[in-house]
């Protein structure tokens, strides 16, 4: 699977469902989302992620931030109450037409495509702030690892990132399921039984590696806790600096 692919299945998501896409709620499809209720869960995350930052004493910059994988816009709305300017990316173009819909900011968000394996578009040092949840985990390992090394890029000396990933399948009947049944047969239940629009791959970020990741750019993780994963995943929320040495 490539970019490709990923790009088709979540322009689909986003042109038929982009909010329930965003936030999975079997009680939310078929447009159940209000759209101040969604937008209120976004400010409840980020305002919750930015006050761990700061317990943890990881107080970066408060110019820019990147929000990957935006989808719907969300996040990128509650990171505009803390930022003078955020950029929000994905790969959906329906997505980022619903993500301005929505856009509450006034202006200081920008809604860009992106549908490289990178982020050259962004130069070196360029975000305060690198902030992803619940998108790494669609892509294929490979893929994610490069976009990893690349917030690690694009943030700043003394920058922070929150990134937000399933750790592992939980041992649970769901989980197992995804963790031994064939792709093919996890796309047509998705597709035929659960009557998703396009299929959702998962694919878990073992803590170690991502923490190995980010070291080769420089960056350390300072905390990872579990929060939401249902009876599928165990989620972790990765808390991690880039540390503000002369010379990088």
């Amino acid at each position: 699977m490539g970019l490709d692919e990923i790009r088709a299945d979540w322009t689909r998501l986003g042109s038929v469902e982009p909010l329930w896409a965003v936030c999975v709620d079997p009680g939310k499809r078929l447009g159940g989302w209000d759209d101040d209720e969604f937008l209120a869960s976004g400010t409840r995350e980020i305002g919750g992620a930015l006050r761990r930052l700061a317990a943890l004493g990881l107080r970066h910059g408060r110019d820019r931030a990147l929000d990957f994988g935006c989808g719907a816009g969300r996040l990128s709305n509650a990171l505009a109450e803390h930022f003078a300017a955020v950029v929000g990316v994905d790969v959906s173009a329906p997505m980022l037409a619903e993500a301005r819909r929505l856009d509450r900011s006034r202006g200081r968000i920008d809604f860009t495509l992106n549908d490289r394996p990178d982020l050259a578009a962004f130069g070196d040092d360029s975000f305060d702030l690198v902030y992803t949840d619940l998108v790494l985990q669609h892509l294929p390992p490979a893929l994610a690892a490069g976009y990893l090394r690349e917030f690690t890029r694009v943030l700043r000396p003394g920058g922070a990132m929150v990134v937000g990933v399933p750790d592992r399948e939980r041992a649970t009947f769901k989980g197992l399921v995804f963790r031994f049944a064939p792709w093919p047969l996890i796309r047509f239940a998705q597709r035929r039984l659960l009557r998703y629009p396009a299929p959702m791959r998962m694919h878990p970020l073992p803590a170690d590696r991502l923490a190995a990741l980010l070291a080769e750019g420089g960056a350390r993780v300072a905390a990872s806790d579990e929060y939401w994963g249902g009876d599928h995943w165990r989620h972790l929320r990765h808390y991690a600096w880039l540390p503000a040495e002369p010379g990088r």
